[in-house]
């Protein structure tokens, strides 16, 4: 016996996937194929690097090699380059779970006065790009001493991720059964062990989200990291491989051999995470 309606709900499957297979194969290929082409740099020797062909006729790990021994002049302080960034970003992702988790929770749960003014502050500062700031951050930190300072990259970091992360966990917050905090304080809990014991646990997800996402910011930061720090051996990997560029025979193959190894962390770190990612940083934009 044949069920009225299931041939037509059927079809509307198949359209449905057809039409999200239209695009996410081309959104697919265009994000892989330049990761496909720093591969193919990553493993062809200096002479085939610009050679054109879908694979190199001698593929070869020396150029993995040459970065993991610190064999090139540009090359002399990778692992405390890669050190820098690792210190940066984790720094980065602590500070502003810190102050993010303790924003939202005073505003969100404790009602304090003004906090949806302090909230709505912090985010005009999203109407000014970051980019804009850079050169007042510059003079700031000059100001306090903080100049080739790791701690300079990390509070600009802290500032330009901590608007937004108030935002989501503030919201997500707001989705949390006020009961929860009602039957904590009959119970006889303090304002820190509801912070502690009820508030902390339920926003786990959203903290993981938030915390990988700061992360990935410093992580990934350039400018800011360009103009802050200046050393060699207290930059970050991203301006390192930015010197690269300076050279007048830029050795490609290791540009793109460095860059792809400095890919691999955030790689990890999402796809860890990414159960956490998606429904994390949406919670609380759609109310129930």
């Amino acid at each position: 016996m044949k069920l009225p309606g299931v041939s037509e709900f059927s079809w509307r499957d198949v359209a449905t996937e057809a039409r999200l297979l239209l695009i996410g194969i081309p959104v697919f290929l265009w994000t892989m194929i330049p990761i496909y082409h720093m591969f193919l740099f990553a493993i062809s020797p200096k002479e085939d690097a610009f050679s054109g062909k879908l694979w190199p006729d001698h593929p070869t790990l020396h150029n993995f090699e040459i970065v993991f021994k610190q064999q090139h002049y540009f090359l002399r302080d990778f692992y405390v380059q890669f050190w820098n960034s690792t210190l940066i970003a984790a720094s980065v992702g602590v500070l502003t779970l810190f102050i993010a988790t303790s924003a939202a929770f005073s505003i969100s749960r404790l009602k304090v006065p003004g906090g949806r003014m302090v909230l709505n502050l912090a985010l005009f500062t999203y109407f000014i790009p970051a980019a804009f700031l850079a050169v007042p951050m510059y003079r700031t930190m000059g100001n306090y001493g903080l100049l080739n300072n790791h701690w300079s990259l990390i509070l600009a970091m802290v500032t330009i991720a901590s608007p937004y992360a108030i935002w989501v966990l503030k919201q997500a917050s707001d989705k949390l059964p006020v009961e929860l905090d009602e039957a904590a304080v009959m119970d006889g809990a303090t304002t820190l062990q509801i912070f502690r014991l009820v508030y902390l646990p339920l926003m786990m997800p959203s903290l993981v989200a938030i915390g990988t996402y700061a992360v990935l910011l410093a992580w990934n930061e350039y400018l800011y990291a360009f103009l802050l720090l200046s050393n060699d051996r207290e930059i970050t990997l991203p301006v390192a491989l930015g010197n690269f560029l300076a050279a007048d025979d830029s050795p490609w193959e290791l540009l793109m051999t460095t860059g792809f190894i400095y890919a691999l962390p955030p790689a990890a770190v999402y796809y860890a995470f990414r159960r956490y990612m998606v429904g994390g940083l949406t919670a609380g934009a759609v109310k129930s």
